[in-house]
């Protein structure tokens, strides 16, 4: 391969026929904690789809991060109160600080520059490690916080919902509070150079939005459009993260400047992505997660060449995603995502 990782990671995103398809495969705490070394193995074993794993720096999760310990409470610097009930899964919050609209009068969202959302932001070592990754020809991604799901994370699912029936005033006013915090945030990583800057914003289910796409078009479309904006105009690519089946809103993801989403392929069907992203925007389809127990090894090498057969572009406008978090996924499964990727996502070398 004549390119580094970054440029054709790059050359997918804006449709300049890249060498290959980006691929990665993402695993939970739990997992490292469950396979340990022969995970390792077979990380080590695939390069070209770990190209930044360091062996010196293994972590196996003898020690898990906060809200992945089974049984624990823990209070983030939003004031949101987490429980988890999985050892090694991402617990929820269960206690939240804007459940009664009175507290928003004194609620005080944390420094953006100072307080991520579980610790103090480490600039110095983010810096450290956005020089190491130009040096390597790797991408330098930013980590914008939580958009929509921050909002319930503070009110409460339900409360939500209901505001967004009632159209509370006081909605609209916490969501500007979110913008401005956010756009800190954002101008920050530009400051850094990095190439894209990452937004988390839940808000599908398996069968559609949580909101309707109206409400989505008054309440968020706007927050959405400048905080993405922002980046583009400065040359920055934006990567949404979004679970679920949101095809009603993606034009408006592509009004917005959304570089890449990640649709899954559950939720949201091959068919419905390929109508709704292929040439227009960069889809990093997000593999059957739910499925990978249960499949064996053909019938996850046939998954991956039935994306790729559908949404492939020599243009580019694809990349490929398995999220491998449970501990019931075998190694042989997790193998087998390795080869096929490999497979179908990599020209044939001489």
């Amino acid at each position: 391969m004549s390119l580094t990782h970054r440029e054709n990671w790059l050359r997918a995103v804006e449709f300049r026929y890249p060498e290959w398809i980006p691929c990665r495969i993402a695993f939970s705490p739990l997992t490292w904690h469950t396979y340990r070394r022969d995970l390792e193995k077979i990380v080590l074993e695939h390069p070209r789809i770990f190209p930044d794993y360091d062996p010196a720096c293994a972590n196996f999760y003898d020690e898990m991060p906060v809200v992945y310990r089974q049984g624990e409470y823990y209070l983030d610097s939003w004031g949101c109160l987490w429980y988890n009930q999985q050892h090694g899964l991402e617990g929820q919050v269960v206690r939240h600080p804007l459940a009664d609209w009175a507290a928003l009068e004194t609620y005080q969202m944390p420094d953006p520059l100072v307080m991520a959302e579980r610790g103090p932001w480490e600039w110095d070592k983010i810096v450290a490690d956005i020089r190491k990754r130009r040096q390597q020809g790797l991408l330098v991604m930013g980590g914008a916080e939580r958009l929509f799901d921050r909002l319930y994370f503070l009110r409460g699912f339900e409360n939500l919902m209901v505001d967004f029936a009632e159209g509370r005033p006081e909605l609209e006013r916490l969501i500007a509070m979110l913008e401005e915090h956010e756009m800190i945030l954002v101008r920050r990583w530009l400051e850094l150079g990095v190439d894209v800057v990452a937004f988390h914003t839940d808000i599908g289910t398996q069968k559609g939005l949580m909101i309707s796409p109206q409400a989505f078009r008054r309440y968020l479309k706007p927050m959405f459009q400048r905080l993405f904006q922002t980046c583009r105009t400065a040359g920055v690519h934006v990567h949404l993260s979004s679970d679920g089946n949101i095809l009603d809103i993606v034009d408006d993801l592509i009004e917005c400047g959304v570089s890449v989403h990640d649709p899954q392929l559950r939720a949201c069907t091959l068919e419905g992505i390929v109508g709704a992203y292929r040439g227009k925007l960069c889809a990093e389809v997000d593999l059957d997660r739910q499925g990978f127990p249960f499949m064996t090894a053909q019938q996850i090498r046939e998954q991956v060449r039935q994306v790729v057969d559908a949404m492939a572009l020599p243009e580019g406008g694809l990349m490929v995603l398995a999220a491998v978090y449970g501990a019931d996924v075998p190694l042989r499964n997790i193998a087998a995502l390795c080869e096929a990727m490999e497979e179908y996502c990599f020209p044939e070398s001489g």
